[in-house]
């Protein structure tokens, strides 16, 4: 009987209220429960696919050696690079060129150059890769140069790849006759987009093992046994099981077609990764400090203040009295100012966050040397909660 009179009275009142009165209360209420979900914490997940790689699927270094051409006078000096003859030497004698062993040439415009590229996971014969190009003897700059026919070799010794084509440098280097040269970026330096055509593929593992295994990226064993549950939910119980912190073994057709269009929707899934630990990395040479989320301090007091030195030096003249021997004397004269800033003390309270941490930090007004120094004191006196990396 309760239900039925609060159901009559929010009728009559309902019915009371003018018509845009009512649509003016929904709106309302539609706006707080839009703002009610936003504040929800919502979890951060990120799909596979940027988590793992697949094990067994990567690419494959390769190097070569070959000799750029048509430079403008900015190649080898051959007088002190004697490969550089060498090999100009052994490709004009296979295209039927031959030079007697007593002559030497002396040109400007050939430069010998080291290639390196990757082939690509399960890259097949005629497709084409990018190619670095770099000198190593005493070329100027690789700019205006083309690259002769020369073999890309894998770590197996096999030729897998064949470059050639233009270089595309984006450094610039002059000489001037006085000795003076101006640079920009690196000239000797230069790339050949799909400047190397695949002669072979590299032998993969891709449908020999009955199980595909997932490398996490990171070690991490929440983000490991995360991963294998978001797995099994997806692909059923069983399918999926974390090996260690870093690898996860789930079963796979043995069908290379099957297996592929299973790894499509496996390495979309997505997952919640675990936090990333406590920690505080520090580089010594530039001053950067990144500090975690997770970083904490027991309660610990610092203090910060400075010592600044400045050094003076000027000339003192001794001038020599009227009608005397002497000698006009310049003396050097240094004069040295010490000036200590006032120091500042501020306290760290048990679980202080990162927030607080910059705060006090920027407040007492510290520069990056000297918070890596009030960093590396809180770690000596234990009061630091994080791993202090120092790279």
């Amino acid at each position: 009987m309760t239900n039925d009179f609060i159901r009559r009275v929010d009728k009559r009142s309902a019915s009371a209220k003018p018509r845009t009165q009512i649509l003016v209360d929904a709106l309302r209420l539609s706006t707080l429960l839009l703002a009610l979900v936003l504040l929800v914490p919502t979890a951060h997940a990120e799909r596979i696919k940027d988590l793992a790689s697949v094990q067994g699927v990567r690419g494959n270094a390769l190097v070569g050696y070959g000799l750029v051409v048509g430079l403008n006078g900015t190649g080898d000096q051959t007088s002190q690079a004697q490969f550089t003859v060498q090999s100009l030497k052994a490709t004009l004698q296979q295209l039927g060129v031959t030079i007697p062993p007593n002559v030497n040439p002396q040109l400007k415009n050939v430069a010998a150059v080291a290639l390196h590229a990757e082939l690509p996971a399960f890259g097949k014969p005629g497709q084409r890769i990018d190619v670095t190009v770099s000198s190593i003897a005493n070329a100027g700059s690789l700019r205006g140069g083309a690259l002769l026919m020369a073999p890309l070799r894998g770590a197996d010794g096999e030729v897998y790849a064949l470059a050639q084509g233009n270089l595309v440098v984006g450094g610039l280097g002059i000489d001037g006759k006085d000795g003076s040269r101006v640079s920009i970026n690196i000239p000797s330096d230069g790339r050949i987009p799909n400047g190397a055509t695949l002669e072979r593929a590299a032998p993969t593992a891709w449908s020999a093992a009955p199980e595909v295994r997932l490398n996490l990226n990171r070690s991490d064993a929440t983000t490991a046994a995360r991963l294998a549950a978001a797995v099994n939910g997806r692909m059923g119980a069983g399918t999926a099981q974390a090996v260690d912190p870093m690898t996860v073994a789930v079963r796979a057709p043995e069908s290379v077609a099957l297996r592929t269009d299973y790894l499509s929707e496996l390495e979309n899934i997505e997952v919640d990764p675990g936090e990333a630990p406590a920690r505080v990395i520090i580089n010594s040479r530039t001053g950067t400090v990144v500090i975690s989320q997770r970083v904490q301090v027991r309660p610990a007091a610092v203090a910060h203040g400075s010592i600044s030195v400045t050094i003076t030096e000027r000339t003192a003249v001794s001038q020599p009295g009227a009608f005397s021997d002497g000698q006009t004397v310049a003396a050097p004269l240094s004069n040295i100012g010490i000036e200590q800033g006032s120091g500042r003390l501020f306290k760290f309270d048990a679980g202080v966050s990162l927030d607080e941490i910059v705060r006090a930090v920027n407040q007492v007004g510290a520069a990056p040397g000297d918070l890596v120094a009030i960093l590396e004191a809180l770690r000596e006196a234990g009061a630091l909660r994080a791993e202090l990396i120092i790279i």
